[in-house]
C-alpha cells in the first residue's frame, strides 16, 4: 500500500466494496501531484459531468483533513443526482463513500460533499419531490453542521433523523459486518425520528441543562433589580433604568413581535458601552452585532435573524433608504422577501430570497431623532448629559481597584432557558389597562402594543415565580406592569409629546431668562447657564426647536442661531395609569400583585415603590372622552395663538431694523 496518495484498489479494500462496482460508477485512478488519487465525477440529473473531486488520501491527517481536493473550476453540488428515482423517500448522507455503500445495498441515496456545503437554493429543489428525506447524522462536528442547515431548510418538515448507534457513519457500519448491514439499517430506519421531535428533544435537553445553571437566578422575584446591582461592578453608573429596559427588549426576542430600542446621546455619553455591557449578560446567539453593512447585506446574508436582535453600533449604518426600508420591513412584517434577477448559464432568471424573522433592533445614535418611519417603531432612550452624570462616570473611572468580576454564566443560562421555553404569556388585565390610556395621539396605537410586549417580557423573565393558565401560558400580574410602568412611563409620555423631558424644560426655561435680558439667547450663553458643554447644549436647543418650543430669532443667513421662546410648554399629562387605577378598574380594592407558583409561594413580593415614577408625572383622574377633546383643543388654541404672537413680534422687529429704529 502506498504511503502517499490513494489508489482505487486501496479505496475499494478499505470500504469493502467491489472494485468493478466502483468502476461502474465512473471512479478512476489518476496521478495527482505525482501521487495516486481517486477521481470521483459529479454528474447532474441528465448525466452530464459538472464537477470533479479527487480523493488524495484514505485517512485524515493528524492535524488537518487533506483527503479531498476539487478540480479547478468545479462547483460543489449534491453527489448522485443522476441516480435519483421517482419514489417516496430518499436518504441523504455526508460524503461519497457512504453514498457508494448505500447504492451497493440497493438503497436510494444521495450525498453531500461535506456537512457545511449545503446550499438551499441550489440543492433543495432536487429533493422537493420526496415525501420523506432520511438524513444520517454523524456523531461529530459534521453532524452538528448537518443539523444546523436542516433547521434552516424549507425541507425540514419532511426530514427524519437517523443516528447509527455504535457506528460513526454508514460506511463504518458496513465494514463492521456486511452480512448484518441490512438488519442494522432497518433498525436505524425504525428508530429514526421526525425533525419536529428532534427539535423538541433538543429544546428539552437545552432547557434542563440551562435550568441547572440558572435556577437560583430564575427564582429571584426581582431579576432586573439584581441586574442593576451588577452594573457598578462593570463600570456602568446612572443608567439602571436604561439597562433594565434593554435587557427586557433582549428577552422579548422569543416573541412573534420583538421590542426594538434606539439609544441616543451625545458623543462619549457611553451609548455603545451600555449596549455592549447589557449584551454580555445574554448568550451570543441572541443577537447579531454589526458596525456597518452594505445596502443588501440583510437580503443576501447567511447569518440567521430569526428570534435575534440586530445590533447596529451607529444609526449611520442604516442611513440609506434601502437599508432603512429593509429594516422597517423586518421589524414590522417579521420577515424579508426580496426578488431579484441573476445571470445564469441559460440567461437571466429571477431569484426569490426570503429571510425569516421575527427580529428586533438595537441601535445607537448621536442624532436627536431618526427617520420618522423608524422612530415610531422603536423605544427611544436618551442618556443623560448632565454634570451629575459626568461626575458619576468620572468617579467610576477613578476606581482603579475595581475589576469586572461579575459571573455572567447564570445570566447567559437564563436567556438560554427562556429561549428553550414556551414563550406564551397572557395579560388578564390588558383590556382594563388599555382602556385607561387616553387616546390623544395616533402613535399610541403602536406604543400600547410595545407596552404590552414589555409586560409579557417581564412576566416571561419571571416565569419561575408566575402561575400558568389551563393553556400553559404564563400569567402576567400587576407586579409586571408596575415594574414596566416605572421604566417607560416617561419615555411614552415624551413620545406622544404629552410631557416634556426635564432637560428640555430646563433648556427652554434658561432661554426664556436670557431672552428677557438680551432679547435672544445663543448656544454659548445657554451652555454657560446650564453648566454643560457646547455640543450637548446645541443638541438640547435643536431638539426643543424641532418640538416648536424655541424659535430662531437670527434673521441673517449663515449666522449662529439666536434662540427665542415660541410655543408654550405643555402641562404635564399622565399617559399610563397607575397600578391602583388598573386594580380599581378590575373591581378589586387591593390587587393580588404577585401570583406565585406553588413551589415557591413564600416569595410574596410587594408592589415596587412608585414614588420615582410619580416624581416624573403628575397623577390625574381618569378622563372622559369629552375631557380629552376639550383639553387637547384648549392646548392647540393656546399654542396657535402663542405662535401667531411670536411671528408678529418677529416681523415687527424686522421692520424696525429695516427702518433703522
Amino acid at each position: 500500500m502506498h504511503t502517499r496518495g490513494c489508489r482505487l484498489e486501496d479505496y475499494a479494500r478499505a470500504k469493502q466494496l467491489p472494485l468493478e462496482f466502483l468502476k461502474g460508477l465512473h471512479l478512476t485512478e489518476i496521478s495527482y501531484h505525482s501521487a495516486p488519487a481517486v477521481r470521483i465525477p459529479y454528474r447532474d440529473a441528465s448525466g452530464q459531468e459538472v464537477a470533479v473531486r479527487f480523493r488524495t488520501a484514505l485517512f485524515k491527517g493528524e492535524s488537518t483533513d487533506n483527503r479531498f481536493r476539487w478540480r479547478h473550476g468545479s462547483t460543489p453540488c449534491l453527489y448522485g443526482l443522476w441516480e435519483l428515482r421517482e419514489q417516496r423517500d430518499v436518504v441523504l448522507v455526508e460524503g461519497e463513500s457512504d453514498t457508494h455503500t448505500l447504492w451497493w445495498h440497493g438503497i436510494h441515496a444521495v450525498g453531500i460533499p461535506g456537512a457545511s456545503v449545503w446550499k438551499e437554493e441550489r440543492d433543495a429543489p432536487h429533493l422537493t419531490r420526496y415525501d420523506v428525506i432520511y438524513v444520517v447524522i454523524e456523531p461529530d462536528q459534521g453532524g452538528e453542521s448537518m443539523l444546523q442547515w436542516v433547521k434552516k431548510s424549507g425541507l425540514r418538515d419532511r426530514v427524519r433523523i437517523i443516528r447509527l448507534a455504535g457506528f460513526k457513519d454508514v460506511s463504518a457500519m458496513h465494514v463492521a459486518g456486511p452480512e448484518h448491514f441490512a438488519a442494522r439499517w432497518q433498525q436505524a430506519l425504525h428508530t429514526s425520528i421526525a425533525w419536529s421531535d428532534e427539535v423538541s428533544t433538543q429544546a428539552e435537553s437545552a432547557r434542563e441543562n440551562a435550568w441547572g445553571k440558572c435556577e437560583e437566578l430564575a427564582r429571584d422575584p426581582a431579576i432586573l433589580d439584581r441586574l442593576a446591582t451588577h452594573l457598578p461592578h462593570v463600570g456602568l453608573v446612572g443608567v439602571e433604568r436604561e439597562a433594565k429596559l434593554l435587557y427586557l427588549a433582549l428577552t422579548s426576542r422569543v416573541f412573534d413581535r420583538v421590542i426594538s430600542v434606539v439609544v441616543k446621546g451625545p458623543s462619549s455619553a457611553g451609548k455603545s458601552y451600555l449596549v455592549e455591557t447589557v449584551l454580555s449578560f445574554s448568550c451570543p446567539t441572541s443577537y447579531y452585532s454589526l458596525t456597518a453593512m452594505s445596502e443588501l447585506a440583510l437580503v443576501y446574508g447567511q447569518e440567521p435573524l430569526q428570534h435575534r436582535m440586530l445590533v447596529l453600533t451607529e444609526a449611520d449604518a442604516m442611513a440609506s433608504d434601502m437599508v432603512s426600508y429593509l429594516i422597517r420591513s423586518l421589524l414590522s412584517e417579521g420577515y424579508l422577501r426580496y426578488e431579484t434577477v441573476v445571470k445564469t448559464t441559460e440567461g437571466y432568471a429571477t431569484v426569490f430570497i426570503e429571510r425569516p424573522g421575527p427580529s428586533g433592533l438595537i441601535v445607537t445614535t448621536t442624532r436627536d431623532s431618526l427617520h420618522p418611519e423608524n422612530e415610531t417603531r422603536l423605544i427611544s432612550i436618551t442618556l443623560a448629559d448632565s454634570q451629575d452624570q459626568t461626575r458619576a462616570i468620572l468617579d467610576a473611572l477613578a476606581r482603579e481597584d475595581q475589576g469586572d468580576d461579575v459571573d455572567r454564566a447564570p445570566w447567559i443560562a437564563l436567556q438560554q432557558w427562556i429561549a428553550a421555553s414556551d414563550a406564551q404569556v397572557t395579560i388578564p388585565f390588558s383590556e382594563n389597562l388599555v382602556g385607561l390610556i387616553p387616546p390623544i395621539a395616533v402613535r399610541l396605537r403602536r406604543d400600547a402594543r410595545l407596552l404590552l410586549q414589555l409586560i409579557r417580557a417581564h412576566a416571561l423573565l419571571h416565569q419561575a415565580s408566575r402561575k400558568r393558565d389551563d393553556r400553559g401560558r404564563v400569567v402576567a400580574t400587576l407586579q409586571d406592569y408596575a415594574v414596566v410602568r416605572a421604566l417607560v412611563a416617561e419615555f411614552m409620555s415624551e413620545g406622544v409629546q404629552a410631557t416634556v423631558p426635564a432637560t428640555m424644560r430646563e433648556t427652554v426655561t434658561v432661554v426664556g431668562l436670557i431672552q428677557k435680558r438680551h432679547g435672544s439667547a445663543s448656544v454659548s450663553e445657554v451652555a454657560v447657564h446650564l453648566g454643560i458643554d457646547h455640543s450637548s447644549t446645541s443638541r438640547r436647543c435643536a431638539a426643543a426647536a424641532r418640538r416648536g418650543y424655541l424659535g430662531n430669532g437670527e434673521m441673517s443667513r449663515g449666522r449662529p442661531a439666536r434662540y427665542v421662546l415660541a410655543d408654550p410648554l405643555p402641562q404635564e399629562q399622565t399617559i399610563l395609569p397607575t397600578v391602583e387605577m388598573v386594580a380599581a378598574s378590575i373591581g378589586r380594592a387591593e390587587a393580588d400583585v404577585c401570583t406565585c407558583a406553588p413551589e415557591i409561594a413564600e416569595h410574596d413580593t410587594p408592589l415596587p415603590n412608585e414614588s420615582k415614577a410619580r416624581r416624573r408625572t403628575h397623577k390625574i383622574p381618569a378622563w372622559s372622552s369629552r375631557a380629552w377633546r376639550q383639553d387637547l383643543q384648549s392646548r392647540q388654541d393656546s399654542a396657535t395663538a402663542s405662535g401667531r404672537r411670536w411671528r408678529v413680534r418677529r416681523w415687527q422687529g424686522w421692520r424696525r431694523s429695516r427702518r433703522g429704529d
